[in-house]
């Protein structure tokens, strides 16, 4: 049986050679890894193209590639690479409508130092999913059980010694159930008022009707008819993305279906120039799964050039719709007038390849969190996943202290979000964390979370950085911040370390207009330490469709604000909480020519 057909193809030019390899492919073999890995290794060229018969491929861990994998917002570790493509000057792959099933734990596409990729017309999905979910069919608060109706066909786990163990897959289980969460069944989204939790029963207990009880004390109980869901702890449960784009330039990601990945739907690292293009992440039509990706449907991790999501359809994910970021590192150590040890802090961010030669870096100096002077890398030393150092062309700032932080101007990109669908999902429909312009438009959002959240941050994630030049227009939203956390439309919420100043002012230039908001709940816009704010022109209807979960929350609230503007936006509802705002917001605060506020007097 044959699987592939190679062609080579040279074309001649006046004053250079080009070579483009063409392999075609056919889903005749009961496991496609091996055969996709031959093809790859026999590639010769810098052009490679590979075309795809239509219909369904799959793919098993067993013959893939082996390779230690450094993934931001993942687990690093020894990954199953099915296609590993790297050091190419052009990459296209052709799907033609090709499904891809996957199979067990592997990471399905690396592109590594590639110069073009191009890939078309393709879906991904997984036989079966690395989740656990079931009805809650009762509930004893009081006792501390709840009883589950799991789902069986296309699911994989066991019950042993009173411990659920799930997926059962090629002999990998969680630990523990994790991170879980309840779904409405109806709308396939987070149930209203829902919150996160880990769960670690004491123990499983197999009941009548193949039930099972789960005897654990919870916070927060879900609701019988629910949906309760988990995808396993912390430290295991991102495997990988289904593209993980690093070191490369020139994407275009074009009529794209994730319906599963074991990690992100779309990962960018250190990557220029990224257009999706009418892609999708969502649950397959039919299919009784709540969720689609077990994090971010897109990830761009110290990108630059321009970034483009258009007409892109993003669900069920069990984080944001996209997270645009750079990446705060913490002074370790000053080793000499030149160069400076420093430490990348989260664990799912060791390994990161935060700078390289010709780099401008920030340095941003204990107390204030503005971005100082900014000097250019001339070599960097890896010391291990954690510490790097960094030599300096013009030396170090005199001023440099450990615990300061450093961020990368060079890696930052404009963005533009436009005529896309995010909704039905875990967390924020969109983060935004990158100075260059940034405009979202045109799109429709519902969001479990905030729906714009803005959050640098030097604690926990250390994720940069602080914005200039936002334009969110024409955008609707609906059915926003029902979590059980309070949570608002637009949430701008920087989040510093002890040793900053909190009161100063982080992001800036950021304008809310004319946009059109539907929403239960009272929160619109939430901002702290904003210069330069206007929320404009916007329509805000309150709708009766669920229950209030905040009802003393109010409207517009400002703290530690420069020059906001809320003017000509109309509301209707009975909110007379209009804006909260502190003595220092208050004195640059204008407010004018907006319809149906009713201010408490």
């Amino acid at each position: 049986m044959k699987s592939t057909y190679v062609f080579v193809i040279f074309l001649l030019g006046v004053f250079h050679l080009t070579a483009q390899q063409t392999i075609q492919f056919q889903p005749d073999a009961e496991d496609m890894t091996p055969v996709v890995r031959k093809a790859l290794e026999n590639v010769s060229d810098k052009n490679l193209t590979l075309v795809f018969e239509t219909g369904v491929y799959k793919f098993l861990p067993d013959y893939a590639t082996q390779r230690y994998s450094y993934i931001t917002n993942h687990g690093n570790g020894l990954k199953n690479i099915i296609f590993l493509l790297e050091d190419f000057d052009s990459v296209t792959i052709e799907g033609n409508g090709a499904e891809f099933i996957f199979h067990g734990q592997v990471a399905p596409f690396q592109f590594k130092n590639c110069k073009k990729v191009t890939v078309n017309d393709l879906s991904i999905d997984w036989d079966i999913p690395f989740t656990f979910q079931g009805e809650v069919v009762a509930v004893n608060e009081k006792e501390g059980w709840r009883d589950i109706k799991p789902f069986t066909e296309g699911y994989s786990w066991k019950l042993n010694n009173g411990r659920i163990l799930f997926p059962d897959i090629d002999g990998f289980v969680f630990p523990e159930m994790g991170s879980t969460l309840a779904f409405d069944p109806e709308h396939k989204r987070v149930a209203h008022g829902a919150w996160d939790m880990s769960s670690r029963p004491r123990w499983v207990e197999k009941r009548p009707n193949g039930t099972l009880r789960f005897y654990e004390h919870l916070k927060q109980y879900p609701s019988v008819g629910s949906i309760l869901h988990s995808k396993g702890d912390h430290d295991h449960n991102r495997y990988a993305p289904a593209f993980q784009v690093t070191s490369s330039q020139n994407i275009l990601l074009k009529n794209i279906k994730v319906h599963h990945a074991l990690g992100m739907g779309f990962l960018f690292e250190r990557t220029e120039n990224i257009t999706i293009d009418n892609c999708g992440v969502y649950v397959r039509e039919g299919s009784d799964r709540v969720v689609s990706t077990i994090a971010d449907a897109t990830h761009f991790a110290n990108c630059k050039g321009d970034i483009l999501i258009e007409n892109c359809t993003f669900k069920h994910m069990l984080d944001d719709g996209t997270n645009v970021h750079g990446t705060y590192v913490v002074v370790d150590r000053i080793i000499d007038q030149r160069t400076v040890r420093v430490a990348l802090q989260h664990f799912e961010q060791m390994g990161f390849e935060f700078a390289a030669p010709n780099d401008e870096i920030w340095f941003i100096h204990q107390p204030n969190p503005k971005r100082g002077s900014v000097h250019t890398v001339a070599s960097v030393s890896v010391v291990n996943d954690k510490y790097i150092d960094l030599s300096f062309n013009d030396g170090l700032p005199p001023e440099l202290a450990v615990g300061d932080i450093l961020e990368n101007k060079t890696w930052n990109p404009t963005f533009t979000m436009r005529g896309c669908t995010v909704k039905d999902h875990r967390a924020r429909n969109i983060v935004l964390k990158t100075p260059l312009k940034t405009v979202i438009e045109n799109n429709n959002f519902s969001s479990m979370m905030s729906s714009v959240f803005f959050r640098g941050e030097s604690f926990f994630w250390f994720e940069s950085g602080a914005v200039q030049d936002v334009l969110i227009q024409n955008n609707n939203f609906e059915y926003c911040a029902y979590s059980g956390m309070e949570h608002a439309v637009l949430y701008i919420t920087p989040r510093l370390g002890k040793g900053f100043d909190q009161n100063i002012r982080y992001d800036r230039n950021i304008r809310f207009v004319n946009n059109r908001i539907q929403t239960f709940g009272n929160r619109i816009v939430w901002a702290d330490r904003v210069d330069g704010l206007e929320v404009s022109g916007n329509t805000i209807i309150q709708t009766k469709d669920a229950p209030e979960l905040y009802p003393n929350a109010p409207m517009f609230e400002i703290t530690k604000g420069k020059a906001t503007k809320i003017i000509k936006n109309s509301y209707s509802g009975t909110n007379e909480n209009i804006i909260k705002s502190d003595p220092t917001s208050t004195k640059t605060l204008q407010t004018k020519n907006n319809k149906g506020f009713k201010i408490k007097k």
